[in-house]
């Protein structure tokens, strides 16, 4: 029975497995996003969201505690500096899996997992939806319909025009 035995192993014995994970850690916190295999991915998610809400509160207990599992100063500074600063106000959820495809070589399914709050595109993207969703069908409706009657009235006024000026000319010539 398995019980209690949910760690994806990797392939890799225990200390190879957490050296791996914070390296991995490391570069996602320097670089704010990583190309990896998918399995590789969830593991990390779990390894490094913990680490990400310790960086939310910035004492020396916290940094100790987050440079045990990192091992790499310059990645806890950045960590404690800019990354905590943007994720202050997020409950949880600090990273997004991005599936890419498939490797050529092994067919290994790859992903792109990055930190959520650093993805512009998708930043402006998602305000962009929010702007969006905040219309109702009935007023876009409506505009179209106000749309769709103003050349309908012009070229009626166009024409009354042009019918009044051929009856005026009419009666010029006689």
């Amino acid at each position: 029975m398995r019980h209690l035995g949910k760690v994806n192993h990797l392939g890799r014995t225990n200390t190879h497995r957490k050296a791996m994970l914070s390296n991995m850690a490391s570069s996602l916190i320097v670089h704010k996003r990583i190309t990896t295999t998918l399995a590789k991915a969830k593991s990390l998610r779990v390894y490094v969201e913990p680490l990400i809400t310790r960086s939310k509160e910035d004492t020396t207990h916290s940094r100790r505690t987050v440079f045990s599992y990192l091992q790499d100063k310059n990645a806890v500074n950045e960590l404690f500096r800019e990354v905590s600063g943007k994720i202050m106000t997020r409950p949880g959820g600090y990273t997004r899996i991005l599936k890419t495809g498939c490797r050529h070589g092994d067919n290994a399914e790859m992903c792109i997992i990055e930190l959520v709050d650093y993805n512009e595109n998708m930043l402006t993207a998602a305000t962009s939806k929010a702007k969006a969703a905040k219309r109702s069908r009935r007023s876009a409706s409506s505009k179209k319909k106000v749309e769709a009657a103003a050349p309908i009235k012009a070229n009626a006024i166009k024409a009354t025009e042009s019918s009044a000026t051929s009856a005026e000319e009419a009666t010029g010539k006689e």
